[in-house]
Parts: C-alpha cells; structure tokens; sequence
C-alpha cells in the first residue's frame, strides 16, 4: 500500500508540473482537475485503511519528477500511471470499501485520459 499511495502522491506534483508547463488549455484544465480529485481520493483511501489496517509507514514512490517536454508526455505517464495502478490494485486488500476508492481513482485516471486524447 505504501508504495501505490506514494506513487498517487507524486503523480499529483507531476501532473501540477505538466500543468503549468503546457501550452494546451485543454491539457490545462483536465491536468488541474486531476491533480485537485486525486488528493482527497488518497486521504480517504489513506485514511479508510489505516482504520482497519494502522498507520502507513515508508511511503515510496518509482520514477522522478520531470518537466514536459512534449505535450505527448502528459498522455503517456497517465497511461504507465493508469496500468500501474489497475496491476497494483489486485495486490492490495480487497475490503469493498477500499475497492470502492481504487475504482474511483481508476476512474479519475480513464477519464483524465479521455479529455487528454478526445478533447484537446
């Protein structure tokens, strides 16, 4: 779990980052969406499982930050993030109400994605 919230955690700078660095507005807004729904997304995962499970600990995060060099970019690490996730996802408690916050945080990804490639 440690790693999937730190992964989400850096992916809310990453896409702030690409955010301010395109020059699409399309982009602009779909990125702003993304990064403002994905953090209460992880507080209330965060905070579902340590209820249950206690307190996380070591959080890791793959990859690094980096700037945009091409507005391609945007699209590709939303897609690495969104299979990352929907992988990780199945090695993680399976309790519903966890379940119910990774669907809606796979849906925030796919549909991140969707206005990223069809509506700019």
């Amino acid at each position: 779990m440690n790693e999937y919230i730190g992964t989400l955690l850096q992916s809310r700078t990453q896409t702030h980052i690409f955010h301010l660095q395109t020059k699409s507005y399309a982009k602009h807004i779909a990125l702003n969406e993304y990064y403002d729904g994905i953090v209460d997304l992880i507080d209330g995962l965060v905070e579902a499982y340590q209820g249950k499970y206690g307190i996380i600990s070591g959080y890791k995060m793959i990859g690094t930050i980096k700037d945009l060099s091409d507005d391609k970019e945007v699209i590709t690490y939303l897609e690495k993030l969104s299979k990352y996730a929907e992988l990780k996802r199945t090695k993680l408690p399976q309790d519903n109400f966890l379940t119910n916050i990774y669907d809606d945080i796979d849906v925030l990804l796919r549909s991140t994605l969707y206005k990223l490639k069809q509506l700019s």
